[in-house]
């Protein structure tokens, strides 16, 4: 008996030990050409990669062996391997690469090419294009359905948001939206897809199978202007039971309940937060401050700011991969 329970103190002992998981993000500066390497565990820059020029759109491949970088006046995307931190090749990405979004299983990369009107459709493994798809003008903002069957894509001039049928490459359905829609996010549920718009000020819900806007969410930060209210990046909980949304100049990052479509908080964040990303364990949230030349990371299930890590300048996307 005191065996049994020695060795289950053991065990519990070893298993409190056990390390948890270590993350790397990458965040791409647009003024400076460069992607920073920040270690979580740090909670530092531990190194900088030079890239094209004006780097944006930024996300590493599921299996984690390459790191893929939107240089838009290079008219390319660049591939890194992250090990060596070296770029070791290119993607026909089409004119002006602005942002992109993987499928879920990493062999198709969907491009939004601000300049054309258009989205490319990559081969990522044979590094070629397969197809291009006309879009509304300047698109933006990708998001891919979790079962990897529809893309969505934002078009800023136009105000639409595009559904576009991945397998049958072409156009299903196009939703009107306020002014300059930014960004668009589906739940992890695949029931709702959540596109923000920068001059309208909201963030519209998205019902994917009719097609129609089932909810418009507002913000109100006391004491500003609502004029400088401009959501743009959308990220969930891994429960989804909350979304976070960059505010842009607002330099808040709003937390809003899914059940009510009400924000709950405003995140103080840096000057003009713009795209996010989530470690995967859903603990860790990382927020772009394009003025401040900062990124924030806020501690999820607390709801609140943990550090400010400075990187380059007018830092724009960020990713994140295991160590």
């Amino acid at each position: 008996m005191h065996i049994q329970v020695a060795f289950a103190g053991l065990l519990l002992a070893a298993v409190s030990a056990a390390p948890a998981q270590a993350w790397t993000a990458y965040v791409s500066n647009e003024r400076d050409n460069s992607v920073s390497v920040l270690d979580l565990d740090k909670m530092a820059v531990v190194a900088t990669i030079p890239v094209g020029q004006r780097p944006r759109g930024i996300a590493v491949t599921p299996d984690g062996k390459e790191l893929l970088v939107c240089v838009g006046d290079d008219n390319t995307i660049q591939i890194i391997d992250p090990k060596t931190r070296k770029v070791i090749g290119n993607l026909p990405s089409g004119p002006d690469p602005e942002t992109f979004a993987l499928g879920r299983d990493g062999k198709l990369l969907f491009v939004s090419n601000e300049d054309d009107a258009m989205i490319t459709v990559i081969d990522v493994k044979e590094r070629k294009a397969l197809a291009t798809i006309p879009t509304g003008v300047e698109p933006e903002g990708m998001g891919v359905s979790p079962d990897n069957k529809v893309v969505v894509n934002t078009s800023e001039t136009t105000n639409m948001a595009h559904f576009i049928d991945i397998p049958e490459r072409k156009l299903v359905a196009s939703v009107l939206l306020p002014p300059r829609p930014r960004y668009a996010a589906w739940r992890h549920d695949g029931k709702e897809v959540w596109v923000s718009s920068e001059l309208g000020g909201t963030v519209s819900v998205i019902d994917p199978v009719s097609h129609k806007i089932t909810h418009t969410i507002t913000f109100a930060v006391q004491g500003m202007r609502s004029d400088v209210i401009e959501p743009v990046g959308i990220r969930f909980s891994k429960d989804d039971a909350y979304a976070f949304v960059a505010l842009g100049p607002a330099n808040r990052v709003a937390v809003v309940d899914t059940r009510t479509y009400k924000p709950t908080k405003y995140l103080l964040v840096g000057q003009r937060v713009w795209q996010m990303a989530m470690t995967p364990d859903g603990k860790l949230l990382l927020a772009t401050n394009g003025l401040s030349n900062d990124v924030s990371v806020i501690d999820v299930p607390d709801q609140r700011v943990r550090k400010v890590i400075h990187v380059g300048r007018e830092p724009w996307g960020v990713a994140v991969a295991p160590q």
